[in-house]
């Protein structure tokens, strides 16, 4: 019997899916997962895709199973217990053999994991998989860090089961060590900011227009047949337009407003922190999401304070402000992406990864779930000019913000002062004018700072600067 070209531990839904891919596109696969009943019941599923499956009772087996050098995908919830499955799976390994982790991990601890393993003659992987369920099972964005030669190894593989956007498979090495999983990383991050700011335009659009879920989702229907269009755009027209089962109102009506996090989007956050990179559009959004789970806290609050006493919204023009929502959400979501795509290149320069920006772009256009052919544009962006310090100053980019952050003025201004929250357009439009503005404010701070620490500053003229305290009139 023919050995299988790639083992997969971990038979959950995302772990199934994956599996069932790389079956279906004609590559033989060994699957083993802990719990034994839930590897043979995932073989007897599988129907027709069966003689691609290779199940396995033991560890032993299943390694025993797959062609050297073996590429090993780790399927399993992110953090010890992927520590653990390798320490497992290390004893029974030869040299070359590749672990590959493909969950959601801090990218962190896949750079440790590649270092713990660099002098065993084992290697690692960090993949990132980006499209849910639906992606694992019929073609994700697939982003992988490890060595070149790992990835030629596996390469066969995961190009037949990536997603494709014509023709042309999502799927890419990225660079050494932890490459992969800090660009899943920072995708995640940018699809915090989209999903938040297509919320708060859902918001001024509910309470502020006062206009019911369908009506709602047939404007976010229209605007995903142009510029807008992607993935989270029609989804959400989608979830606006269902109707709940039980009772016949909007499904989204009956959902209670806390949204969920598994830590990624924050994970972005510190990063570009830490790096000093301004990612406030995905900062803004990570706090909204911490906010909505203080479900007990808001409504105590609105109890006591109320109510912003605003005048309810004031728009003469519906079509036309319903235009500039369009065109607001357009330019919010430009610098979302910038601010990412920044991050991942202060990254690149201090990791060393040498991350090629047009091609993140490029299989970030289908599998994933912020894909949209904005990307497309980016692709184009980047490839013209792949050392622009921001992509907002790119020619298509900065045209495009030109033309569209009016709108995002006057919607946010409309929105402030009728006391609707806009924490993550808010601050795209607070990025852009910061940016792009020669002198800002920050000589006041540095004046602060000199005076109560001493710490000097830089001078508009050259001159050498002064140490603070400085002279009586000011030491007072």
């Amino acid at each position: 019997m023919a050995q299988a070209e790639i083992g997969l531990i971990g038979l959950g839904v995302m772990g199934s899916n994956l599996a069932l891919n790389i079956a279906e596109k004609g590559n033989k696969i060994a699957v083993f997962n802990r719990t034994v009943a839930r590897t043979h019941e995932f073989y007897q599923e599988a129907g027709a895709l069966k003689d691609n499956i290779v199940p396995c009772d033991t560890i032993e087996d299943f390694v025993a199973a797959i062609r050297p050098p073996r590429p090993i995908i780790i399927m399993i919830k992110a953090g010890e217990a992927v520590d653990q499955q390798m320490e497992q799976l290390r004893p029974h390994l030869a040299k070359n053999d590749i672990m590959i982790d493909a969950g959601n991990a801090n990218f962190r601890d896949t750079m440790r994991r590649f270092d713990t393993l660099k002098d065993s003659g084992l290697t690692f992987i960090g993949m990132g998989v980006s499209g849910g369920e639906e992606g694992a099972r019929h073609g994700p964005s697939i982003m992988v860090g490890g060595t070149e030669d790992s990835w030629k190894r596996v390469e066969k593989v995961l190009t037949s089961i990536a997603a494709k956007y014509n023709g042309e498979p999502c799927v890419a090495w990225l660079g050494e060590n932890g490459a992969g999983h800090f660009v899943k990383t920072i995708h995640n991050g940018i699809e915090y900011a989209d999903m938040q700011m297509i919320a708060e335009i859902y918001g001024i659009l509910r309470d502020g227009l006062k206009m019911s879920s369908r009506e709602i989702g047939e404007v976010f229907s229209a605007w995903n047949k142009g510029r807008l269009n992607s993935y989270l755009i029609e989804i959400t027209a989608k979830v606006l337009e269902a109707a709940d089962p039980i009772t016949g109102k909007p499904i989204v009506d009956m959902i209670l407003d806390k949204a969920g996090q598994k830590g990624t989007g924050k994970w972005s956050v510190i990063e570009a922190q830490n790096m000093g990179v301004p990612a406030t559009a995905i900062e803004a959004a990570v706090a909204a999401r911490s906010i909505s789970s203080m479900k007990g806290e808001r409504e105590a609050a609105e109890k006591v304070l109320g109510l912003p006493p605003v005048a309810p919204l004031s728009v003469s023009d519906r079509p036309a402000f319903i235009k500039d929502l369009e065109s607001a959400l357009l330019a919010a979501k430009i610098g979302a992406y910038a601010q990412g795509f920044a991050v991942m290149a202060a990254a690149s320069k201090e990791f060393g990864w040498k991350l090629p920006m047009p091609t993140i772009a490029r299989i970030w256009r289908a599998g994933c779930i912020i894909r949209s052919q904005f990307l497309d544009e980016i692709t184009t962006a980047f490839t013209k000019n792949p050392d622009a310090a921001n992509l907002i100053v790119t020619p298509a980019f900065s045209a495009m913000v030109k033309e569209t952050d009016g709108a995002l003025r006057r919607v946010v201004s409309t929105a402030v002062l009728g006391g609707l929250p806009v924490p993550a357009l808010a601050s795209a439009l607070g990025y852009f004018d910061s940016y792009r503005r020669g002198r800002g404010t920050a000589n006041l701070i540095q004046a602060q700072r000199d005076f109560f620490g001493a710490h000097g500053f830089d001078r508009i003229d050259g001159a050498d600067s002064h140490h603070g305290p400085w002279g009586s009139g000011l030491n007072t």
